[in-house]
């Protein structure tokens, strides 16, 4: 798959342009496209994705800057119910505010995760719901559908792996990304891509999560 979608940290085409968000975060990358409609079958960013809830608490409140290690640990995180792309994080390796300090950032409609590293200085969110830490070892009960505008999906405890197909898709609005972690980096990323029409994503075992955005609901193939 080409790499000319929407990624955080490149030039490639997509959201998140690191040189606008000293300027202008809130105005990060938007691949824009329709809102999936979420079946109460599928996986869905209303609700706890999985089937289950974690036992801990929110751990940060969705908007506000963070110093690792002292207000926020070292771990992966999850905000839900995000809409309109209004949310957005950044993680960062200092204080000083600068194009520079940024390792990650995104915008989100739907879920996120987001793993912050004990080599982070700054987490930073704004317009986010709360974040709660992600249990790695909690299983849920994965679902064979999900919204396509519902943002990340955990790989074997939202949604199943198998073949997935989106349809009706319009200019390039929809995009996935399948990833080997939630540190949102170039090299998270195992294969990504824009699609018009139908897209065919086949979700592998390994993968850790799955990122849809524009996109219409996704159905596991028969």
């Amino acid at each position: 798959m080409g790499m000319k979608a929407k990624v955080s940290l490149s030039a490639v085409v997509g959201v998140v342009v690191i040189a606008a968000v000293s300027a202008n975060a809130g105005s990060h990358g938007k691949d824009g496209g329709s809102s999936g409609s979420g079946k109460s079958s599928s996986a869905s960013a209303e609700h706890t994705p999985g089937g289950t809830k974690d036992k801990n608490k929110a751990a940060m409140a969705g908007d506000g800057e963070y110093q690792v290690g002292s207000d926020v640990k070292p771990g992966t995180y999850r905000t839900t119910g995000n809409t309109d792309d209004l949310c957005y994080w950044e993680r960062a390796k200092d204080a000083k505010g600068e194009t520079d300090s940024l390792l990650a950032n995104d915008n989100v409609t739907g879920t996120s995760y987001v793993t912050i590293k004990a080599t982070d200085k700054i987490f930073k969110s704004r317009g986010c719901k709360d974040w709660e830490a992600v249990d790695p070892k909690a299983k849920g009960t994965p679902a064979s559908s999900m919204a396509g505008d519902g943002g990340m999906y955990k790989v074997g405890r939202d949604i199943a792996p198998g073949t997935y197909r989106s349809t009706g898709n319009a200019d390039d609005s929809c995009y996935w990304e399948r990833t080997k972690d939630a540190e949102h980096g170039l090299n998270s990323i195992i294969a990504n891509n824009n699609v018009t029409g139908t897209a065919v994503v086949t979700i592998s075992p390994s993968d850790a999560y799955f990122k849809t955005t524009g996109c219409g609901d996704w159905k596991k193939a028969a």
